[in-house]
C-alpha cells in the first residue's frame, strides 16, 4: 500500500476531529469514537475493509494482554479501600503530621497517595467531606483547599501507572511499568507542588465560603488503623519500585531470586496489595464483598474498553507507515520530548479526558518514535513522561474532572478557570520542565 504523506495526515486529521467532536460535543463514549476513528482512517488511506477489521482486532487484543490484569486490580483496590474508609485515615494522618496551619499542603499530599491506586475524580468525592470540613475549621478558602487536592490527585492520575492513561501509553509504547512509576512519582511531586502554590498564590484573595454543616464528614463509620490503610498502597510500590532496582540477566538467577521478582510484577503487587486492602474491611459478609469486587470488576471494564479502542487506533496508524513517511519528510529529531507533549496537550485541551488524549496521542507517536530520536528504552520512558506532562494541559469546562471538582466544592466557573484551569497549566509545564531535568540524568 503506497499513500502520500498528504492523504495520510488527511485523513489522521480527519480522525482526530471526530474523536475530539464525539466525545466532547456529543458525548459519544470513547470507545465508540475511536473505534470510528480506526475505520475512518483506515479505509481513508486506502485498506481493505477485511484488513481494517483485522488490524483493529489485533492492535484491540494486544494491548488488553498487556494491560488487562492490570487495571481490574487498580481499580479493584481503589473500590475497597474507597468503601472501608482507608483514604480518610491517610488524609487524617497526613493532616496530624503536617499541622492545620497547612490544610491545604496536607490536602494536596493527600490526594497524591490517595490517588495512587484511585482514580482522581473517586479520590476527590470520597474526601471532599473532610476537604469541607478542614477549610471551615481553618478559615482557609475552599477554592485554595478544593484545588490543592484536585491538583494532588490529578498529578499521579496522568503520569503514573495503574491509572488507565500513562498505563496505556505504557503498553503501546513497550515501556517497563517499574522504571515509569517510579520516575513518573519523581516528575509528579514538583506537578502537585506548582499546583498547590498556584492555588495558594489565586486563591488568597477569595473569600472562604460558608459551609452547611449537613455537608461535612460524618465520623460514625468503623475506620481501619493507620498501618491498615497505608499497607495496600506502601507495599506494591514497595515491590516494584525493589524489582527496579535489580537488572538480572536471564536464566542467570536462582529459583529463589527468581521468586522474589515475581512479586515485583505490577500485576503480582497489586494483587498483595487488594490482599491487604481486605485486611481494612470489619467483615467478609459477602453482601459487602461481593458488591465490592464486582464494582471494581466494572470500573475497569469501562476503562479497557477505551485501552483496547486505543490500541486499535494506534495499530491502524501504524499500518498507515506514518512515521517513515513523517521521517523522511520533517526534522523530527529536532523536537524530540516536546512533540508528545504539545500533541497530547493540544488533544487534552480540545477534547477534555486525559485517559483518550495520553492514548491517543501515543498511537499517532509509536510509529515516529525512531524519527524522534526516542527509539530506545530509556527514549520511550521519557516520551510516556512527555505525554503525561501534556495530559494536564488544560482542564477547563469540557473535562469530567473540572465538573466534579466544581460541583463538590461549590465552585463558581469563573473561581474554577481561574485557580484550577492555571493550576493544571503550571503542572504540565512542571512536569514537562522535570522530564528534561531527567532526561539529562538516565
Amino acid at each position: 500500500m503506497d499513500v502520500s504523506l498528504v492523504r495520510i495526515l488527511i485523513c489522521l486529521i480527519a480522525g482526530i476531529a471526530v474523536i475530539v467532536l464525539l466525545t466532547a460535543k456529543f458525548r459519544v463514549h470513547a470507545f465508540f469514537a475511536l473505534i470510528i476513528a480506526c475505520f475512518l482512517v483506515g479505509l481513508g488511506v486506502g485498506m481493505r475493509l477485511n484488513d481494517v477489521l483485522t488490524t483493529i482486532k489485533d492492535g484491540f487484543g494486544n494491548i488488553l494482554k498487556s494491560l488487562g490484569l492490570l487495571i481490574v486490580l487498580g481499580t479493584t483496590l481503589g473500590a475497597i479501600l474507597e468503601h472501608t474508609g482507608s483514604t480518610k485515615v491517610m488524609a487524617n494522618t497526613i493532616l496530624k503530621i503536617v499541622g492545620e496551619k497547612y490544610a491545604a499542603l496536607a490536602m494536596s499530599l493527600t490526594g497524591f497517595i490517595v490517588g495512587l491506586p484511585i482514580f482522581c475524580d473517586s479520590g476527590y468525592i470520597v474526601l471532599s467531606g473532610l476537604n469541607k470540613s478542614l477549610a471551615k475549621s481553618t478559615g482557609i478558602s475552599l477554592a485554595i483547599m478544593s484545588t490543592s487536592l484536585a491538583t494532588g490527585l490529578y498529578a499521579v492520575h496522568c503520569m503514573i501507572p495503574p491509572h488507565p492513561g500513562a498505563a496505556a501509553a505504557a503498553g503501546i509504547i513497550s515501556v517497563d511499568f517499574g522504571r515509569l512509576m517510579l520516575t513518573g512519582i519523581m516528575i509528579a511531586i514538583p506537578a502537585m507542588i506548582s499546583g498547590y502554590l498556584w492555588s495558594k498564590y489565586a486563591g488568597k484573595k477569595i473569600p472562604a465560603q460558608l459551609i452547611d454543616a449537613a455537608e461535612l464528614i460524618k465520623g460514625n463509620q468503623r475506620l481501619p488503623s493507620v498501618i491498615k490503610a497505608f499497607m495496600p498502597v506502601v507495599v506494591p510500590i514497595f515491590l516494584i519500585a525493589l524489582k527496579s532496582f535489580f537488572i538480572v540477566e536471564p536464566g542467570t538467577a536462582s529459583n529463589r531470586i527468581n521468586m522474589y521478582l515475581m512479586l515485583g510484577d505490577p500485576e503480582i503487587a497489586l494483587a498483595i496489595g487488594v490482599l491487604f486492602a481486605f485486611n481494612t474491611m470489619p467483615s467478609f459478609k459477602k453482601d459487602v464483598l461481593g458488591p465490592l469486587l464486582q464494582e471494581g470488576a466494572e470500573k475497569a471494564g469501562g476503562i479497557l474498553v477505551i485501552i483496547g479502542a486505543g490500541g486499535a487506533f494506534g495499530a491502524i496508524l501504524a499500518a498507515t507507515k506514518l512515521g517513515t513517511h513523517l521521517s523522511e519528510a520533517l526534522p523530527l529529531a529536532s523536537l524530540g520530548i516536546l512533540f508528545p507533549f504539545l500533541l497530547t496537550s493540544i488533544v487534552k485541551t480540545a477534547q477534555g479526558s486525559s485517559t483518550v488524549a495520553i492514548i491517543t496521542a501515543a498511537s499517532i507517536i509509536l510509529p515516529l518514535l525512531h524519527a524522534l530520536g526516542l527509539d530506545t528504552d530509556t527514549g520511550r520512558l521519557l516520551c510516556v513522561l512527555s505525554m503525561g506532562a501534556g495530559s494536564m494541559m488544560i482542564s477547563h469546562a469540557n473535562d469530567a474532572y473540572f465538573w466534579v471538582i466544581a460541583k463538590f466544592s461549590g465552585l463558581e466557573m469563573k473561581t474554577m478557570l481561574k485557580v484550577y484551569s492555571l493550576a493544571t497549566v503550571c503542572m504540565g509545564l512542571t512536569a514537562l520542565a522535570m522530564v528534561y531535568i531527567v532526561s539529562f540524568i538516565i
